[in-house]
């Protein structure tokens, strides 16, 4: 009896050689796949972790960040940090791809007056950073250096946020424990302006980011501002640090090795911690709105433009931050029915018009995360990665 085709088709088969591929099309070389990730922008990685843990891997070494450097592809990069009586989060603003325009975006568009079909298909979201035993934090001691955003607190320990692997360690501790401190960067030095615990004296140190090392400066003395100033704000403006206190404006200059009295116009924006500085001009946010001072200028005046950019009730926290020369606002909105909070962003291209104007566009804004309502905005910082 004759086989059936079935059984001589799969006894030729046994017999041929076999013609399944054993070698499927290789990967990428790695070295391959690092200089096309170097290229792309930051605002990418988040998303991209998600495919693989090699990816994630990849996303998180050193010879990716290495071969950023060298293509000259670093970028500013926002992160945002948020508490609750129980923890501090951290987040990192990136892009989410293939967003599906709705008709609430249209709407919307059309309302702003925009091209509607100009539109890109994607939005911002703020991500978070994988877990992280992340310490407590204060508006005034946060400030960024380079790719390290630095965590300084009053009981001297200071801890460094390194942007491009989202990992803590330690730095120097403060020489002295400081009460009421505040700090702002200058050509990658750190000045901390705050209080000596035991004396209630004013007291100043220096934190060099490229030696890690502290460095002694001259105190703030009593005849600029008064003996345990309780209330400071710092930041740097023509290149030197500014500390606004209840008594006015004082600046170090550090070739004279002295503490100045500042223009005492300045000071207001020590009553809230909706304040940054871009590109030498301080901004801040008052009654409201968004307003500008500058050394040139010597007064407060509002911000034009805006186009789209809601006021800000009382009670709502506005972060503002350097973005490149851009500005980025972050603030909050309650949802009491729902026992949670959103969290919005837009950024603002600035644009000088001779002296005394200064022209905010908003260029997008995003509802870009929802947390808890019991989580609050501590401050927004760029890192350059």
């Amino acid at each position: 009896m004759s086989s059936s085709p079935e059984k001589k088709k799969k006894k030729l088969a046994e017999e041929l050689p076999s013609t399944r591929q054993t070698n499927p099309t290789p990967s990428l070389p790695d070295e391959l796949l690092t200089s096309c990730i170097a290229r792309l922008s930051r605002l990418y990685y988040p998303t991209l972790s998600l495919v693989s843990k090699s990816f994630r891997s990849l996303l998180s070494s050193p010879e990716l960040y290495k071969a950023r450097s060298l293509s000259s592809r670093t970028e500013t990069c926002i992160y945002l940090c948020l508490e609750s009586s129980s923890d501090s989060r951290w987040f990192t603003l990136c892009r989410k791809p293939d967003k599906t325009v709705t008709k609430d975006d249209v709407s919307k568009n059309k309302k702003n007056n925009d091209d509607v079909s100009k539109k890109k298909s994607t939005s911002y979201v703020l991500s978070k950073l994988p877990a992280l035993h992340s310490p407590p934090a204060v508006f005034s001691g946060l400030v960024s250096v380079g790719s390290d955003i630095y965590n300084i607190r009053s009981s001297s320990n200071v801890s460094v946020l390194d942007c491009r692997f989202h990992t803590w360690r330690k730095a120097p501790s403060l020489p002295v424990e400081l009460m009421a401190l505040s700090a702002c960067a200058v050509d990658e030095k750190i000045y901390v302006a705050g209080i000596h615990g035991e004396s209630l004296k004013n007291a100043s140190k220096v934190l060099d980011a490229r030696t890690q090392t502290w460095d002694h400066v001259v105190s703030i003395p009593c005849s600029l501002t008064r003996r345990g100033a309780l209330n400071m704000r710092s930041v740097c403006i023509d290149g030197k640090p500014h500390v606004a206190t209840d008594d006015g404006v004082v600046c170090y200059n550090s070739q004279e090795g002295k503490w100045e009295l500042g223009e005492a116009k300045m000071g207001s924006f020590r009553f809230s911690d909706s304040y940054c500085e871009v590109e030498n001009v301080l901004y801040s946010v008052c009654n409201g709105t968004l307003r500008w001072y500058d050394g040139e200028v010597n007064v407060w005046r509002s911000l034009e433009g805006l186009v789209g950019l809601p006021k800000f009730l009382p009670g709502v926290s506005v972060r503002l931050c350097d973005y490149g020369g851009n500005m980025v606002v972050v603030w909050d909105k309650n949802m009491l029915s729902s026992g949670q909070k959103k969290i919005l962003c837009a950024e603002i291209a600035l644009e000088r018009r001779g002296v005394c104007e200064i022209w905010g566009g908003v260029e997008w804004i995003d509802h870009v995360l929802t947390v808890p309502i019991g989580y609050y905005i501590v401050k927004a910082l760029s890192a350059t990665v």
